[in-house]
C-alpha cells in the first residue's frame, strides 16, 4: 500500500492526472468522514463525563444508550431556518464559519496516527500547525464583526486576543520539543521517542513535564475550552461571536471548535506522550493495528481530561486569563527554551547522547 502511495505522488503523470486526482480526493474525504464520526462520538463522550460528575445519565434516548444523541442533534441543525441579521454584511457572515470549519479540519493532514499513515509527511508539520492555527482567528474574528452587533464583535475580539495570546506560549513550548527531538517532522518526533523498543521512559513527557502542563492549558485556552471559555460567558456577552448564528452555520462553528480541540489531544500525544508507541515496549503491543489504536487511546484520554476539566474548575475571569498567559506561562516557556538551548550549546553531545540512550 505504502509503495502504491508513493508511486501516485511521485509519478502522477505515468498513472494518468485523472488518477492521481480522483485517488487524492477519495483519501482526503476517508479522513473527513472519519474525523466527523469521530467528533460525533467524542461530543457524546464529553457530555456523559460532564453528566456523570453531576451525577446525571445524560445523552441515553436516542439511539442504544444515547449513542445516536449527536447524530439527531446535527439533523435538527441542518434543517433548521438559516436567519441572517438584516443589517449583517451576508457574504463575510456566511464564509467566517467556513473559513473556522476548514482550517480546523485541515490541519489533520500533517498528524501521523501511524507508521506511515499521514496524510502529507512533510519536513515542515509544524510551521504548518502554527499557520493553520493562527488562520484560525480570522473566522473568529469575521463572524464578530459580519454580525454587526456590538456583543458578537466584543466577542470576537476577546476570543481573538485570547488565541494569540497563548499561541505564543505554545509555540515556546513547542521549541523545546524541536531543540530536544532536532527535526520539524510529526513522524521523526514520534519517532525518536520509540527508539530502542518504545517504552514510556523515552516520551518528551519526562524531562518536559513543566512544558507539558503549560501546553496543556494554553491549550485549553487556545480552544476557548472551560474554565476559559470567557468569550462565551452567559453572564457577560451571551454566546461571544456566535450569538447571531443559527442553524448549520453555527453547527459549522461547533464542529470547528471541537475539531481543534481533538487536534490539540493529538499533538499533545504526538510531541509528548510517543504518538502510536505503546508505553510497555513488547512487541506484540506494537504488531499490526495496535499502534493506531494506541494513538487513539491517548487521543481519548487527553479529551477525557478536558471533559474533567469542564465539569471541576470554575470559570476564569478575563483579567486572570491574561495575567497567566502573559505574566506566567510567557516567562516560564521562554526560561526553559533558554534552558535547554543552552544545555544543548554547552554540552554538544547532549543530544546524541540523549539519541543513543534513547536506542
Amino acid at each position: 500500500m505504502e509503495e502504491i502511495w508513493t508511486n501516485l505522488i511521485s509519478r502522477p503523470t505515468d498513472l494518468g492526472w485523472g488518477w492521481w486526482l480522483a485517488s487524492t480526493a477519495a483519501g482526503a474525504l476517508a479522513i473527513l468522514v472519519t474525523l466527523l464520526l469521530a467528533q460525533a462520538f467524542l461530543m457524546y463522550f464529553d457530555r456523559k463525563v460532564w453528566a456523570a460528575v453531576q451525577m446525571r445519565k445524560g445523552p441515553n434516548v436516542v439511539g442504544p444508550f444515547g449513542l445516536l444523541q449527536s447524530f439527531a442533534d446535527l439533523l435538527k441543525f441542518v434543517f433548521k431556518e438559516i436567519m441572517i441579521p438584516a443589517g449583517a454584511n451576508k457574504v463575510v457572515f456566511v464564509l467566517a464559519p467556513v473559513i473556522t470549519f476548514v482550517l480546523a479540519l485541515v490541519g489533520w493532514a500533517v498528524i501521523p496516527v501511524g507508521p506511515g499513515l499521514v496524510g502529507a509527511d512533510i519536513n515542515v508539520g509544524i510551521l504548518y500547525l502554527f499557520a493553520i492555527s493562527s488562520l484560525g482567528v480570522y473566522g473568529v474574528i469575521m463572524g464578530g464583526w459580519a454580525s454587526n452587533s456590538k456583543y458578537p464583535f466584543l466577542g470576537s475580539l476577546r476570543s481573538a486576543a485570547q488565541m494569540v495570546s497563548y499561541e505564543v506560549s505554545i509555540g515556546f513550548v513547542i521549541i523545546t520539543v524541536l531543540l530536544l527531538v532536532g527535526s520539524l517532522n510529526l513522524s521523526e518526533i514520534v519517532e525518536a521517542q520509540g527508539r530502542g523498543g518504545g517504552g514510556f521512559w523515552n516520551w518528551n513527557f519526562i524531562p518536559l513535564l513543566p512544558m507539558f502542563v503549560v501546553f496543556f492549558i494554553s491549550a485549553l485556552a487556545e480552544t476557548n475550552r472551560p474554565p476559559f471559555d470567557l468569550p462565551e460567558a452567559e453572564s457577560e456577552l451571551v454566546a461571544g461571536y456566535q450569538v447571531e448564528y443559527s442553524s448549520t452555520l453555527f453547527l459549522l462553528f461547533m464542529i470547528g471548535e471541537l475539531a481543534n480541540i481533538v487536534l490539540m489531544c493529538a499533538m499533545m500525544t504526538v510531541l509528548f506522550f510517543g504518538g502510536w508507541h505503546s508505553p510497555i515496549p513488547l512487541d506484540f503491543l506494537n504488531a499490526g493495528p495496535m499502534p493506531v489504536l494506541w494513538f487513539i487511546l491517548k487521543v481519548v484520554f487527553f479529551f477525557f481530561l478536558f471533559a474533567m476539566v469542564k465539569a471541576l474548575v470554575p470559570r476564569y475571569r478575563y483579567d486572570q486569563l491574561m495575567r497567566i498567559g502573559w505574566k506566567i506561562f510567557l516567562p516560564l516557556s521562554l526560561v526553559w527554551v533558554v534552558l535547554v538551548a543552552g544545555v544543548l550549546i554547552m554540552f554538544p553531545g547532549a543530544v546524541d547522547y540523549l539519541q543513543s540512550w534513547r536506542s
